[in-house]
């Protein structure tokens, strides 16, 4: 698969909600995820695609997701960017937020290698 491929294949996963089988599918084993803000406690990289599966599970335990809006992808050679806008709620607090951030992701070999997440900064 190339670039195009694999970017097409990713947000079809995500519109769909099979991310954990487009992580199997598309994702180096030693793929890294960085993050552009964490809860306390959390690291901002992940290391390995079992490591992003966890992150995964957490956030689908922890948030409840009321609707996500996909823009993309968008293809540079071995890179592709995607949009997400996502209207969720903190299931600890019940503070209901909307965020929007970009993903770049990186490809080598067919697979995703990297991913990192890029967000507006608040205040």
């Amino acid at each position: 698969m190339n670039t195009t491929e694999i970017a097409q294949k990713l947000v079809a996963h995500c519109r769909n909600h099979t991310e954990k089988q487009g992580l199997e599918e598309l994702y180096s084993e030693k793929a890294v995820s960085l993050e552009a803000g964490v809860p306390d406690g959390m690291d901002k990289m992940t290391k390995g695609r079992e490591g992003i599966a966890a992150k995964h599970d957490w956030w689908n335990e922890n948030m409840e997701v009321h609707g996500v809006e996909i823009e993309g992808p968008f293809v540079n050679e071995n890179l592709f960017t995607v949009i997400f806008a996502i209207d969720a709620t903190d299931k600890s607090t019940g503070k209901r937020f909307q965020m929007r951030e970009i993903a770049l992701y990186e490809v080598d070999q067919e697979k995703i290698v990297k991913e990192t997440f890029f967000m507006q900064p608040q205040g």
